[in-house]
């Protein structure tokens, strides 16, 4: 199927949409060093869900998906709900949580990366507009919450593990592989790498200030 003609099915929209929806409230929700009510919990599930399409397709100069689109709104908030509800029933949520985004990234840099593909835009754009829906959701929720933007700090390579499988499913479509196929490819990938740094702790070298040093002043005889 050429990528000029694919169109993104309306069910993998709304699972991405129905997966950050439930991260988003699954992680509002156990973020203990905030004061955090019912609504708030939901307005993250929401940011989560629809950030990074909503981003994509400000990029993009495409009317956003999540307006246009009334089922997305929808199953994002019907998501985030059950988030809510059951956060509380799971002991230690974090590791759920964890692979969820995971997912979730791959799941949204899939369908940015075929959608700026779509409309013609070349391999280097369409493996950016690929990481901004993989990690939009993410940025906008931990601005919300007052967070450290995850991909602007030193941790697990938030970052590169959606670039990675976002630059797998370009690479994949100009090899002639399929769009199901490569987006396939770019969620194992992406949530892959992101699990593998989680485990291992893999970072980036942190960039330390220079330290300047000071003349010695000479000794008086």
């Amino acid at each position: 199927m050429p990528v000029a003609t694919f169109q993104v099915p309306l069910w993998v929209e709304l699972l991405a949409a129905g997966l950050g929806g439930l991260q988003g409230a699954l992680f509002a929700a156990d973020t203990r060093h905030r004061r955090i009510d019912v609504l708030g919990v939901l307005v993250i599930g929401l940011i989560v869900a629809l950030g990074g399409s909503l981003l994509r397709d400000v990029v993009l100069n495409q009317p956003p998906v999540v307006i246009w689109m009334n089922w997305y709104l929808v199953v994002a908030g019907a998501a985030a709900l059950v988030g809510m509800i059951l956060q509380p029933l799971i002991t230690h949520a974090a590791w759920l949580i964890t692979v969820l985004d995971a997912a979730v990234m791959g799941l949204f840099g899939a369908i940015g990366a075929t959608k700026a593909l779509s409309l013609g835009v070349g391999e280097v754009g369409a493996l950016v507009v690929g990481v901004i829906g993989a990690i939009g959701g993410g940025m906008l929720r931990d601005t919300a919450l007052g967070l450290p933007v995850s991909f602007l700090q030193v941790g697990t390579l938030y970052a590169v593990a959606a670039g990675s499988g976002v630059g797998v499913l370009v690479l994949l479509i100009e090899l002639g592989v399929s769009v199901p196929i490569a987006a396939v490819g770019c969620i194992i990938v992406t949530a892959t790498v992101r699990l593998l740094a989680i485990v291992f702790a893999w970072t980036f070298p942190e960039q330390r200030p220079a330290t300047r040093t000071h003349p010695r002043t000479p000794k008086r005889s």
